[in-house]
């Protein structure tokens, strides 16, 4: 999975880091409010609080916004996911962890999952591809904490069922961004976790009762 590069003009990476933060977070609420076509790179400077001309500094394109942002998300999810959890525990629980983590990360980060459902087809031929095989790294990860309870007799799965329902855990966390309109009108976060939860646990543990 090789990352695609955004050049930058300015040598310093801590300052190169600390400009795209502002970027990102300046483009979030714009490609969320307008859309990434129509939004410009113009407004995508005011918002981030840089001028015109200092944000070419750190992109060459308004592409390579929407890029960082979803790279930045990934990245994020990923790395709190890590530090949380135990892919190799074997357990029920270490499962139901992991759900727990990745529910909330996605609660504190939905305008940004929001961005990748409605914008990635936007991404460039060469960019799309990446961000891609990160969502497919994200999932893997939950196929390795349920391939760990198979292997430790928690659960009784096929390969199959096991990818399938790594990618049910991941597609749901999400859908508390991308399905906000009807969900958080009738639950609180901690409430959509708990049922989640019930929901995945009962249907891995008890499959003759779905």
């Amino acid at each position: 999975m090789k990352k695609r590069e955004v050049l930058a003009s300015v040598k310093d990476e801590k300052l190169i880091e600390m400009r795209r933060d502002q970027i990102i977070k300046g483009a979030v609420n714009l490609f969320k409010d307008k859309g990434f076509h129509r939004t410009t790179t113009r407004e995508i400077a005011k918002s981030a609080g840089i001028g015109f001309g200092t944000l070419y500094h750190y992109i060459r394109q308004k592409e390579d916004v929407l890029y960082l942002v979803c790279d930045k998300l990934y990245d994020q999810v990923h790395s709190l996911l890590e530090q949380g959890i135990d892919t190799k525990q074997g357990t029920i629980e270490s499962l139901k962890q992991a759900m727990k983590i990745y529910f909330k990360v996605i609660d504190e980060m939905q305008d940004e999952v929001l961005i990748l459902y409605q914008e990635t087809k936007s991404l460039s031929k060469d960019a799309l591809p990446y961000v891609l095989d990160k969502e497919i790294a994200m999932t893997n990860m939950f196929k390795s904490i349920i391939d760990s309870c198979v292997k430790n007799g928690e659960l009784n799965l096929s390969e199959k069922e096991s990818e399938l329902i790594a990618h049910n855990i991941t597609v749901s966390g999400e859908m508390w961004s991308f399905r906000r309109w009807g969900l958080q009108k009738r639950f609180a976060i901690d409430e959509f976790v708990a049922l989640q939860l019930n929901i995945f646990i009962k249907a891995v543990t008890n499959p003759n009762d779905f």
